[in-house]
């Protein structure tokens, strides 16, 4: 993990397209701004977990919708 220290104004560039510029602080807060590509996805940390928590449930919907469509297949008079 990189460390960084920034005072509110400055910021860092990741890559040629992204900056996250220090716009606040105060006390334990730290407002970031961020610009970026659109697609670029960006996320809180928590926001994220529960995208691949439910990204994870659909696989395994899908994965039991697939396998019921098979068995209706097989059980399917010809």
């Amino acid at each position: 993990m990189l460390v960084l220290a920034r005072k509110k104004g400055e910021s860092i560039v990741i890559g040629d397209q992204i900056e996250v510029v220090v716009l606040d602080v105060e006390g334990d807060t730290v407002r970031l701004g961020i610009t970026a590509p659109k697609e670029v996805q960006i996320h809180r940390q928590e926001i994220y977990q529960a995208i691949q928590q439910a990204n994870r449930e659909a696989s395994k919907s899908a994965l039991h919708m697939q396998g019921l469509a098979g068995l209706l297949k097989r059980d399917k008079p010809e």
